[in-house]
């Protein structure tokens, strides 16, 4: 491991948690006129993922810091006039046009691959490319369907082909359509400024340890190489020339650094009262929860139904700052169901409701039902605050 410059300051764990939510946008007032376009700019990933129940997490994204915006404007602003394209980042992610560059090394690594999942048929690759020069962008189905018959994982050879350009950088994802991938030819879709991989290895690597140290505000070696899934090694040989600022956290057994902009001023403002997809980039790392929020998150998704311990889909609340509750949510018809709640105590009630209500309308739901709640005290106190947001 690289050696640790003495660090420029001490924070304490109350500092490094403003200075998170600060650097995430749930501390102060949200910039709107930049909207889901500002949001993506300031994240540098915003992550996908197939599930849905309120709605699909890069919707519930930019919900949780700027309110209410509109669905179908959430995915216009992601895709429209060549914003963004998709890639793996933290995993797959819907990423800043601008960003293209920086992961030319992924790019690169990719194509020296020795070994793949799936096997290539000769040809099929240049047949991908010549159909979408003449005919893209297309979609798998479009390009000769995306499976062979058989499991989800038995892709056709149009798909592997595909799939294997998007991993070169021969071919871009710029949008999806009914959850389906539409793909393009990179030299087509995106800016002439973007489009050359001019940058070597480490300057890829040191530009994105330096955007996601700013999207953090503050983190550890870990956190800030987890952003983008660097290796550690990675982060080491960088960080030095990367601007960001070796610094102590109070409470934190693992050496810090921050961006020097989330040091220059202390973190003000208002905090968001929402609820968190479970892939937000707030919460996508659970030791760094654990460690920032004393909250232990953990997907259910694919743990079996008996073994769940908050649901499906568990969501955290945050409130005041902190993760204060969680909800499993579900929609039956125009009313939002809250399957199971959990709640950190009375004083979470409040915040909980209202974040049910706005959840629910925003989703077009105007009823909010309760079904199981860890606390069985505080059920009376939630329905009736529900009650009274709802009224």
């Amino acid at each position: 491991m690289t050696s640790v410059q003495p660090p420029a300051a001490e924070l304490s764990a109350d500092q490094a948690r403003r200075i998170a939510l600060r650097a995430q946008g749930f501390l102060g007032t949200p910039d709107r006129r930049a909207g889901v376009p500002g949001v993506l700019r300031h994240l540098g990933a915003v992550q996908l993922d197939t599930i849905s129940v309120l709605a699909r997490s890069h919707e519930l994204i930019p919900y949780a810091r700027l309110g209410a915006v509109g669905r179908r404007p959430v995915e216009e602003a992601y895709w429209s006039g060549g914003r963004a394209f998709e890639y793996w980042s933290h995993a797959a992610c819907i990423l800043p046009v601008e960003e293209w560059p920086h992961f030319a090394f992924r790019r690169r690594a990719y194509r020296s691959r020795p070994q793949w999942h799936h096997d290539l048929p000769d040809g099929a690759y240049d047949t991908v490319i010549k159909q979408l020069r003449t005919e893209g962008p297309l979609t798998a189905t479009e390009l000769g369907g995306a499976k062979n018959g058989g499991e989800w994982w038995d892709w056709s050879a149009s798909k592997v082909a595909v799939e294997r350009a998007l991993m070169y950088g021969e071919v871009v994802c710029t949008e999806r359509r009914g959850w389906k991938r539409l793909y393009d030819l990179a030299e087509r879709a995106l800016p002439d400024a973007v489009l050359n991989d001019d940058l070597d290895d480490a300057e890829c690597v040191r530009r994105l340890v330096a955007l996601a140290g700013q999207s953090l505000g503050v983190g550890t070696r870990a956190d800030i190489a987890d952003y983008h899934r660097l290796k550690g090694e990675q982060f080491d040989a960088v960080v030095a020339d990367s601007g960001l600022v070796p610094v102590t956290v109070q409470g934190w057994a693992k050496p810090a650094w921050a961006d020097p902009a989330a040091l220059a001023s202390e973190p003000r403002g208002r905090h968001r009262t929402t609820l968190l997809s479970p892939f937000d980039s707030l919460v996508w790392e659970r030791a760094r929860t654990e460690r920032i929020f004393a909250f232990t998150h953990r997907l259910e998704a694919y743990v079996p139904k008996l073994k769940r311990i908050h649901g499906y889909f568990a969501m955290p609340l945050l409130a005041g700052g902190r993760l204060q509750g969680r909800v499993d949510p579900a929609r039956e018809g125009t009313t939002l169901v809250a399957r199971q709640v959990s709640l950190a105590g009375p004083k979470a009630v409040p915040p909980m409701a209202q974040a049910l209500v706005e959840a629910a309308s925003w989703v077009g739901c105007t009823e909010v039902r309760l079904e199981r709640v860890d606390a069985p005290e505080l059920r009376g106190p939630l329905t009736r605050e529900i009650a009274r947001v709802l009224a």
